[in-house]
């Protein structure tokens, strides 16, 4: 069995390239022509199939374990394909700390449609099991969510889908198939923003959706096929090639991560660190039965002392910007960002505090990085 960095770098082999490339061309493409009428051809539009994208879905599905996999032009392209696979009346339960683009996608669209949504904390099996109707169809969460990195338990939650018959699905981003594969533990459709640590190097735009049965691959398919939000051949070899190097880079982000947090621990500046890769903290356990680590983003708040504004502000290798998962290290306030149209109120309820700071961590040298972080906490106590 072929293991899982050697599948990173060799993806499944195409058998039609006759100049013995030792990577899959970018076909361009639009159009293929048949032989004749009624010939069987492999491709006939781009739209429904390319063979550059085609290699890149295939490799998708090896990583998680998956029956098939298809490559959207975002994330949220391949959120809104997973979703729409569910008709009008159709009941969701989803965690109540889900990424904020799927929120929206959800209350500000397919709520207008009929889909029918309840919001809970899915670390908390019996809250999801209260939650089930008659129309429900399926439980939505990710295993580590953002910014405050909560755990839950994808097999424990399958199981529970599993008990009354519902799916699963799974957005792995923040964990990758290099730390977790969900359709390995019951999991039903895996779900990527693949511009994040797929692609790694913050220009590629993609998403990604993995299923575990042929029947979920007919229904995604349908719906990519019909909405067209397909992801480009040039962007498929681009996200081909950061698929390549996921586990030196996230393996190195995770190291950094590592340093950072130790570090961070011994600051009279710092109140609450959130990163369930320390012993004794929330989710650390599940996680560990789970996945093989925890990934390359952490949280953490300041205490009264220093300005939150003042700190990221003066961040100068730490790059104040939104996403995460690429070579570089990035800062967000989520007061002041991801969160910021919520109250104050709404804010404290969700457990974003004014001092949470969130930082997706790159793989420059952990000593500047802690560099930049001490300059940064000097120039912005009060």
């Amino acid at each position: 069995m072929t293991r899982f960095d050697t599948k990173l770098v060799h993806a499944p082999a195409q058998h039609d390239n006759n100049t013995g490339a030792v990577t899959t061309p970018i076909y361009k493409a639009t159009t293929f022509a048949y032989p004749e009428i009624g010939a069987p051809v492999k491709d006939d539009y781009s739209r429904s199939g390319n063979p550059t994208r085609r290699a890149l879905e295939e490799q998708l599905a090896a990583l998680e374990e998956g029956t098939a996999g298809f490559a959207f032009s975002s994330g949220m392209a391949a959120i809104h394909a997973a979703l729409a696979i569910f008709k009008q009346g159709d009941h969701l339960i989803v965690g109540n700390q889900i990424y904020g683009g799927t929120f929206r996608l959800l209350h500000q669209f397919f709520e207008r449609w009929g889909l029918k949504i309840t919001a809970v904390d899915t670390r908390n099996l019996a809250a999801i099991e209260a939650a089930i109707q008659p129309n429900t169809k399926a439980i939505y969460f990710e295993p580590v969510t953002n910014p405050l990195l909560q755990v839950t338990s994808v097999q424990k939650v399958a199981a529970l889908a599993q008990q009354h018959h519902l799916l699963t699905i799974v957005d792995n981003t923040f964990l990758s198939p290099y730390l977790l594969q969900p359709l390995t533990l019951g999991a039903d459709i895996v779900i990527h923003s693949a511009t994040k640590y797929l692609s790694g190097h913050s220009d590629v735009s993609a998403g990604a959706v993995i299923v575990k049965d042929r029947e979920l691959a007919e229904r995604v398919y349908f719906i990519q096929n019909a909405l067209g939000s397909i992801l480009s051949p040039e962007d498929s070899n681009e996200l081909a090639r950061g698929i390549k190097t996921l586990s030196l880079r996230l393996g190195r982000q995770i190291a950094n991560v590592k340093e950072l947090v130790n570090y961070l621990q011994g600051l009279g500046e710092v109140k609450k660190i959130y990163y369930p890769g320390i012993k004794g903290l929330p989710g650390y356990q599940e996680l560990r039965q789970e996945a093989k680590g925890v990934g390359g983003v952490f949280s953490f708040e300041l205490t009264e002392s220093v300005d939150p504004v003042k700190f990221v502000n003066n961040l100068r290798l730490f790059k104040l910007a939104v996403s995460l998962g690429a070579v570089e290290s990035l800062v967000e306030l989520p007061s002041k960002m991801s969160h910021a149209e919520l109250s104050p109120e709404e804010q404290l309820a969700a457990g974003i505090k004014p001092g949470l700071i969130r930082m997706a961590v790159g793989i420059e040298d952990f000593h500047d990085q802690i560099a930049d972080i001490q300059q940064a906490i000097a120039k912005s106590r009060k």
